[in-house]
């Protein structure tokens, strides 16, 4: 989800062509590798259709094990990823059912999108983790901003709840909607949809958390300024 943060931390400083695209590559490679592994694997390769849906299901799963090994430290989101994703290529090749597969899909957008409504009523956004980094850029003074209007502004920590909740109210709506369609539609079908939608729920949540973490970033810039100006 990096990509939904960096968005908005870059329209407010007038925005860095560089930074947009090292935001979006993480989302094309989970989109699009595990969408041509599967076609590579049935249409190519022949394999039926369980069998190419788990090979797609693995590429996530590899990508989620090597950035917690190579972080070193467990990511909550990550986490959650990496169980929902071996949950459900297990019970699929157990039941042998392609649907189940898809459904797993859309399981996952919920224990995400559940994740980040529950964290945030509780007051630990999980989108926090991922927004953070773009907005402070690892700089001392936005860091000491962050803290600062953590401790003392209400306005600041509902930008951050919110955040989260409107990509959990979104990432929710996703999954009831693809489950549905994992059983209404052909397989095939939902393959290349099941992407269409996420794609979508990016979009949406873009569009609708943006407006928070765009609030976000102008607070502590605002934040860094003022420090600035009183210190002389």
């Amino acid at each position: 989800m990096a990509v939904i943060e960096g968005t908005a931390v870059q329209r407010a400083e007038q925005g860095r062509g560089g930074d947009a695209w090292a935001g979006l590559k993480p989302l094309a490679v989970d989109v699009a590798v595990p969408l041509g592994a599967y076609y590579l694997a049935h249409s190519v390769l022949g394999m039926g259709l369980v069998a190419s849906l788990t090979v797609a299901s693995a590429v996530p799963v590899v990508r989620t094990v090597a950035g917690l090994l190579r972080e070193r430290r467990v990511n909550a989101l990550a986490a959650v990823m990496l169980v929902v994703n071996v949950a459900g290529i297990g019970l699929s090749l157990v039941a042998g059912d392609a649907r189940l597969m898809l459904v797993k899909d859309a399981l996952l957008s919920s224990v995400i999108g559940g994740s980040m409504i529950v964290t945030a009523l509780l007051g630990r956004p999980l989108m926090t983790a991922g927004m953070k980094p773009f907005v402070v850029k690892g700089r001392a003074g936005r860091e000491a901003a962050w803290g600062r209007l953590m401790a003392g502004s209400a306005e600041f920590r509902r930008n951050e709840r919110n955040f989260s909740l409107a990509w959990g109210s979104v990432l929710v709506a996703e999954c009831v909607v693809k489950a549905v369609c994992a059983y209404v539609l052909p397989v095939e079908t939902m393959v290349w949809l099941g992407t269409v939608m996420l794609v979508a729920a990016i979009v949406v949540g873009c569009v609708v958390g943006n407006r928070f973490a765009e609030r976000m970033a102008g607070q502590v810039i605002a934040e860094v300024e003022r420090s600035a100006a009183e210190r002389g």
